[in-house]
């Protein structure tokens, strides 16, 4: 046997007792899952996207602290802020072309609690500049 087949008993062995499968593990997991190219795609783009959110949005919390220290000119503030802004336009462009809204890339990761930070996401959403 290799490695990886002993791998994979042993998770089975957790997953199914002799009394059955664990409820915990079966409630946790959906028992059929809708895999399409459709779904796929969405899934993809929305885990891309929320992981270049959250590069922006720390390369704009690095600016702003950068700003406020006096380290960058004036010119240098301009030109990151801009590409900043053009960035989160792609990143709200790509969403839509998936179907996603800015408030889809905000992850859940469990008892982690969410990717983004909950103040930069609404502020990012458009129904909140709106009003």
């Amino acid at each position: 046997m290799t490695p990886n087949e002993n791998r994979g008993d042993h998770l089975r062995a957790e997953s199914v007792s002799k009394d059955g499968p664990d409820p915990k593990a079966t409630a946790a997991v959906p028992q059929r899952i809708d895999c399409t190219p459709e779904n796929v795609e969405q899934g993809l783009a929305k885990l891309v996207l929320s992981l270049i959110e959250l590069l922006r949005q720390l390369l704009e919390r690095q600016a702003i602290r950068r700003m406020q220290g006096g380290s960058i000119s004036d010119e240098k503030v301009e030109e990151m802020g801009e590409a900043l802004m053009k960035l989160e336009a792609k990143i709200h462009e790509l969403a839509a072309q998936f179907g996603l809204s800015p408030s889809d890339l905000n992850l859940d990761l469990g008892p982690l609690g969410h990717l983004l930070d909950n103040n930069s996401q609404q502020a990012t959403t458009p129904s909140s500049s709106e009003s």
